[in-house]
């Protein structure tokens, strides 16, 4: 044991001296490898923060996983009454003791501009609806327990509704006209970012405080007429399917005949397979590219630098030198020099993939929480880069071993 451990710090020595000794040929060597172990490395990490991103984005639109939409009408496509559909749900969330629950309604509301009225989309939700769905706000913050109780309502707006009146600083509490029967004076309490193709003014609004007040009747996007509320939950995946059934069970039986309540399963996670899988196949794909382009580069370094030093070879053969020493020798050199590369190169990958400027371009406003760098990434780089070098050594240390040590010194 004593006589392997020897032999095995005697050659990765052996291949660190002989490093040194050819420091042009190696750092010609490592350029390329560190170059490839950066890329796939920087690729890789990219590709975490580009999914994060995109669940992020899925969160806003669909809810947390696992998120249920509860939607109830009557037989004639009526919503249920008010009263009762509102008792029904509060003794749901109460009986399974749901934390995160939020009532959802659209509603078109007429705001008053400087350059003249224009009717809005207002989402009226609960406060919960921020946490379900990551909101994230650029000015002000989400609406909280003072926001119920305002003689003036609070309102969030998109940047599209904030430019069109002039983003006022919001420490002045900024007014807004909703026309209607009454005119109200809302304040703009934050500010949400809009979408690359959402180029029309929105807000958001609580539950109660849209009910209360004298707004044009809720609207269909399709067209179908006045649609009912909508009520979202968002609870533990492995008990999404029980409360699935319980809640439905449960709302119908508190409608009474005449009345339909469906459960549906909106977050992306709820769709059949990894919905991610396309991304990672690509980066995945991109990151095998890029290795093999830098293994190939090493092989052919390798094996143009070998033909300098078969007379070397002949020269250490000759005194005794085994097949195996030389065939391990000169294999550990490309590995020593591979590791070292891949080290550099996981370096410049952190400080890329971990660089303000580009998580920003990356995020586009739209990321919250930003992954730490994934230690898969890094992990994977340095195996990379320690398989390279050894299928790079490979070739060279082959040829070195069927050099003649007669045709070798005469060389």
């Amino acid at each position: 044991m004593n006589r392997l451990m020897t032999s095995l710090v005697g050659s990765f020595v052996e291949a660190w001296q002989e490093l040194r000794i050819h420091r042009t040929r190696v750092m010609l060597s490592l350029i390329g490898v560190a170059v490839a172990v950066c890329a796939i490395t920087t690729v890789v990490g990219l590709g975490a923060v580009a999914e994060q991103a995109t669940i992020e984005q899925s969160e806003r639109q669909g809810g947390r996983p696992a998120s249920l939409a509860l939607y109830a009408q009557m037989s004639d496509g009526t919503a249920p009454p008010e009263a009762t559909m509102q008792d029904a749900w509060t003794s749901v969330i109460a009986r399974y003791k749901i934390t995160y629950a939020s009532r959802v309604i659209n509603a078109n509301q007429t705001v008053q501009f400087t350059d003249g009225a224009a009717p809005v989309n207002v989402i009226g939700v609960d406060r919960e609806y921020g946490t379900m769905h990551r909101m994230t706000l650029s000015e002000g913050t989400w609406f909280s327990e003072r926001d119920a109780v305002r003689l003036a309502p609070a309102v969030l707006v998109n940047s599209v509704f904030y430019d069109r009146i002039g983003r006022p600083n919001l420490a002045t509490h900024p007014t807004t006209t909703l026309v209607g029967a009454q005119n109200t004076t809302a304040v703009i309490t934050g500010v949400y970012p809009s979408a690359t193709w959402d180029t029309f003014p929105a807000m958001y609004m609580l539950y109660d405080t849209l009910a209360a007040l004298s707004v044009d009747a809720p609207v269909d996007p399709m067209g179908y007429g006045a649609p009912a509320p909508q009520y979202e939950m968002w609870v533990p995946p492995d008990l999404a399917e029980e409360l699935t059934v319980a809640v439905q069970r449960d709302v119908q039986a508190a409608l009474g005949t005449g009345a339909t309540a469906q459960i549906n399963r909106q977050d992306y996670a709820s769709f059949n397979g990894d919905p991610y899988l396309p991304l990672k196949l690509m980066v995945g794909g991109v990151a095998g590219l890029v290795l093999l382009l830098g293994a190939l580069g090493l092989v052919n370094i390798a094996l143009v630098t070998l033909k300098q030093r078969i007379r070397e070879i002949g020269i250490r053969r000759s005194f005794g030198a085994t097949a195996g020493r030389v065939f391990f020798a000169v294999m550990m050199e490309s590995v020593v020099a591979t590791v070292v590369a891949g080290v550099v190169g996981v370096i410049a990958a952190v400080l890329i993939v971990k660089n303000p400027w580009l998580e920003d371009l990356i995020g586009q406003g739209q990321v919250t929480e930003f992954p730490a760098f994934p230690v898969e990434a890094a992990i994977l780089g340095l195996v990379c880069a320690t398989v390279v070098g050894a299928l790079a050594g490979l070739v060279p240390a082959l040829v070195a071993v069927r050099v003649k040590v007669i045709d070798a010194i005469r060389y």
